[in-house]
């Protein structure tokens, strides 16, 4: 073993191509920690939550999160970020079974300055109805969008805050959510990430908090010629509606495009 390190040792040394490589990963690394960083990407966001209603019922989320940036000019950055669910859930309560469909589309206008260490960026957000029953607000929704996040050495934390409000508010429980995001990710050398974020929604409507705290690690993979993030977490409610979740954990999978 302390031979194989050796010889890792000097090729590292006689290869600056490699350390260069393992830098750019790290680079890559802090644009994945910033949701307005001029990186194409593809999220693959799997989530488990448990225990819905007095059956215990769990679900499983998956969440397709397009990330695509458009430089409209020297200075300044548009992000249009999208969030599309598939949702599984087993019965919640007896004699309702096992339920499948999509959720509601989320789509996020951002309009960032092109700057680093101090980001920020602002723009329009809009729900789409797409959902299927059980799963849908059945109501267009619409608001601002803001994030404020600063990147220092090895640390990324900031906040993202989003209000939607229901287009139609003649519907009797129209949608009217607000949506705060407290974030902090630690990225190592070896890009190694540590993550711990709030994902805190209020539903002005219903007079309802759901706060649950993530955390977890992420790492760079690369699968040939493909560069991938990797991210596992675990997820504690610290508040929900009557019989919603209690706990849950999260797989993510980043694929980085080449723009």
């Amino acid at each position: 073993m302390k031979f194989v390190a050796v010889i890792g040792a000097a090729m590292l040394a006689a290869a600056p191509g490699l350390a260069s490589a393992q830098e750019s990963d790290v680079e890559l690394a802090k644009k994945l920690a910033n949701p307005v960083s001029d990186l194409v990407s593809l999220p693959f966001q799997f989530n488990y939550d448990c225990c819905y209603g007095p059956s215990d019922g769990e679900r499983v989320t998956l969440n397709v999160q397009p990330v695509v940036p458009l430089h409209l000019t020297d200075d300044w950055n548009l992000i249009i970020r999208t969030i599309v669910p598939v949702i599984s859930q087993s019965e919640t309560a007896p004699g309702l079974g096992d339920q499948m469909g999509f959720g509601d589309t989320l789509q996020t206008f951002f309009f960032s300055p092109k700057t680093e260490g101090f980001v920020l960026g602002v723009g329009p957000a809009i729900s789409y109805p797409t959902g299927t029953d059980g799963f849908s607000a059945h109501q267009w929704a619409a608001g601002p969008a803001g994030l404020v996040l600063k990147q220092q050495g090895h640390m990324t934390y900031g906040l993202l805050a989003t209000q939607l409000w229901a287009v139609d508010t003649s519907l009797p429980q129209e949608v009217n959510t607000t949506l705060l995001q407290p974030f902090f990710n630690y990225t190592f050398p070896n890009t190694t990430g540590i993550i711990v974020n709030l994902e805190s929604t209020y539903d002005w409507t219903r007079e309802q908090w759901t706060v649950p705290m993530n955390v977890g690690v992420t790492h760079i993979y690369k699968w040939g010629d493909q560069k991938v993030q990797a991210g596992i977490m675990g997820r504690y409610y610290f508040d929900s509606p009557d019989g919603g979740p209690d706990w849950g954990l999260r797989l993510v999978l980043t694929y980085m495009i080449p723009s």
